[in-house]
């Protein structure tokens, strides 16, 4: 099989590509970025495309399925780039699936497409993905979902598989999350365990994430099985304010959340800092995931809990990790992407 992935140089990515880099029935993989890498990957040739505007369907000719990440959350003061990237080149992607004959798609969703869900338990696939109004990133995620229910409709030879994770953390991916969320005016060495006496935490906040080469293996098994439909990804435990106390190494403040939006959202306005304030929303109102259809129809349980992860991820974030793609460069080799 040849396996065409666009948005391959990034968080999940790049962990797709080492998922695929280990499965025998995949021959190739065409990674797809905007801008080429200089590090070889096993099985990879790398090609130079942006979903907004390149000629997709001669990228995807001859590829056996399309594993669909490219994604982008900066910059969130420019509407119409991220409707561009995320919406219309989604739409991009699925034309050209269609025109180059691509029998199976692959897509990342999210559990900010789901709308608000229950305080009190988690919820399947078949909860409602019409997202939360509020926020940006999610009102985008569901329009994905709903293009992809039309998609699904209108081309039933074509097997799709969507997947809605929860935040996806790895080591890899500190340096960039920081240039995206925290900004140069964040110091990352903040982020080492035990460097503050306290931590600010919005009360009540719950949150599940689960570890990027986990996802990753989710989508081979995907993309060699016969899978279709949406599956949640999450790993245990649900993270509260006793896991972030845990990772850093201090103690947590609660502090109501109409506050910690507030002041988000003047730094935000002030162009201070790169996080907007729908992010506190999907923060302090996720929606939890049920994982059992992942677990009982792929096969699929998560080899990191959802402690590990956050805990590996917040050491990334304190050196500067990152890896050797463009996206991810370490912060000593790259300028901060937000500009104030």
């Amino acid at each position: 099989m040849r396996v065409a992935v666009t948005g391959a140089t990034g968080n999940l990515g790049t962990s797709v590509l080492a998922a695929l880099a280990e499965e025998p029935a995949v021959d190739s993989v065409v990674g797809i970025a905007r801008r080429r890498p200089a590090v070889s990957w096993r099985k990879v040739e790398w090609r130079a495309a942006d979903v907004t505007r390149h000629d997709l369907a001669a990228v995807f000719e001859g590829a056996g399925a399309v594993v669909h990440l490219a994604w982008i959350v900066q910059p969130n003061h420019d509407a119409a780039a991220l409707q561009r990237v995320n919406v219309d080149g989604t739409l991009r992607v699925l034309e050209a699936v269609v025109r180059a004959r691509v029998p199976v798609l692959v897509c990342e969703s999210a559990f900010g497409a789901y709308s608000a869900g229950p305080a009190d338990r988690a919820v399947d696939e078949s909860w409602p993905t019409h997202g939360l109004a509020g926020s940006w990133y999610s009102r985008q995620k569901a329009y994905v979902e709903r293009a992809l229910d039309a998609f699904a409709l209108a081309h039933p030879h074509v097997r799709l598989v969507r997947f809605r994770s929860a935040y996806i953390l790895k080591r890899q991916a500190a340096a960039q999350a920081h240039r995206l969320y925290g900004g140069p005016l964040l110091p990352h060495a903040l982020a080492r365990p035990g460097t503050l006496p306290a931590v600010p935490f919005p009360a009540g906040m719950r949150f599940q994430a689960v570890h990027s080469s986990d996802v990753g293996r989710a989508y081979r098994l995907a993309l060699v099985g016969d899978a279709h439909g949406a599956f949640n990804l999450a790993a245990e435990p649900v993270l509260d304010a006793a896991a972030v106390r845990s990772a850093m190494a201090t103690r947590t403040v609660p502090v109501p959340p109409r506050l910690v939006r507030a002041a988000v959202s003047a730094s935000w306005h002030l162009r201070l800092q790169p996080t907007s304030p729908d992010w506190v929303d999907l923060l302090v109102r996720p929606t939890l995931l049920d994982t059992r259809r992942a677990r009982w129809e792929l096969g699929w349980s998560p080899g990191h809990r959802a402690t590990e992860a956050l805990a590996e991820f917040m050491e990334g974030v304190a050196d500067g990790a990152g890896g050797e793609t463009p996206p991810l460069l370490p912060l000593d080799r790259s300028r901060p992407s937000f500009r104030p």
